[in-house]
C-alpha cells in the first residue's frame, strides 16, 4: 500500500484535478486555489492562457496537479478552435510545472519527469545556425510580456509538443493534431490568469485531452 498517487511507469506522481465542466466560476475557483499557494519563498504557479484568444478559439478546461502535502505543482489550461492550416478543429494544452512533475511529458505522450534531456539534445543537435539544413528555429511567443522560445520536442505522432522555460518553471505547449503546432508560429501572447482573468473569455465544450484522452 502507498500513501501517494502512483503511476505504474513513473512511480509517485502528483494527482491531477480536472473540473468536469468549464465556465467563469470554475476558472475563478481554480485561480483562487492556485494563487493561495503563492508566497515569498514559493511563487504561485501561473495559469498560462492565450490572450487575446486566436480568432474562433475558446477555453475548454483548466486543471492543477498536487495534493495537500506538496501543494500545487503544475497547472494546465486547454483551448480549442479552428486549426491554423485548416482541416478541422484543433486543441492546445498549456502546462506550467515545477521540475520533476511530468505533467507536460504525459500530455506529450512520453514517459519521464520533464523535457530536460529532450531540450539538451535539441540544443546540442546538428547545425551551426540558421541556413543549415538541419537547424530548427524555436517557436517564439510572448509570455507575461517577455519574448520566450519554445523548442519542438519528441511526442506521440498524433500531436506536436513544444517545451521551454518561463518564470523559472517548465512551460509546455501540446497541440492536436500535430499540424496545429503551427499556431505557435503566429503572434501568440500568453497571459497568467492568476494575475487577471479577462471577463471576455469564451468557453467551449470540455477538453477530451484533460479528461484522459491524451
Amino acid at each position: 500500500m502507498h500513501g501517494e498517487s502512483r503511476c505504474v511507469r513513473c512511480g509517485p506522481v502528483a494527482p491531477l484535478h480536472v473540473p468536469e465542466h468549464i465556465d467563469a466560476e470554475i476558472v475563478a475557483s481554480v485561480v483562487e486555489r492556485v494563487a493561495a499557494e503563492g508566497g515569498p519563498e514559493r511563487p504561485a504557479l501561473p495559469l498560462w492562457c492565450p490572450w487575446p484568444l486566436p480568432a474562433g478559439w475558446t477555453v475548454t478546461g483548466v486543471a492543477w496537479a498536487g495534493d495537500e502535502a506538496g501543494g500545487v505543482r503544475a497547472t494546465a489550461v486547454a483551448c480549442a478552435g479552428p486549426a491554423p492550416l485548416g482541416g478541422g478543429p484543433a486543441e492546445l494544452v498549456l502546462v506550467a510545472e515545477e521540475p520533476g512533475v511530468g505533467l507536460g511529458t504525459r500530455f506529450a505522450g512520453l514517459a519521464g519527469p520533464d523535457p530536460g534531456p529532450e531540450l539538451t539534445e535539441v540544443l546540442a543537435g546538428p547545425g551551426p545556425g540558421p541556413g543549415h539544413p538541419e537547424h530548427v528555429e524555436p517557436a517564439r511567443i510572448r509570455v507575461g510580456g517577455h519574448p520566450t522560445p519554445l523548442w519542438l520536442v519528441n511526442s506521440a505522432t498524433d500531436r506536436s509538443a513544444y517545451a521551454g522555460e518561463a518564470r523559472g518553471m517548465w512551460l509546455h505547449a501540446i497541440a492536436w493534431p500535430a499540424s496545429a503546432g503551427h499556431l505557435l508560429a503566429e503572434d501568440v501572447v500568453l497571459h497568467d490568469l492568476t494575475e487577471w482573468t479577462p471577463p471576455e473569455l469564451v468557453f467551449g465544450a470540455p477538453s477530451p485531452y484533460l479528461h484522459g484522452g491524451a
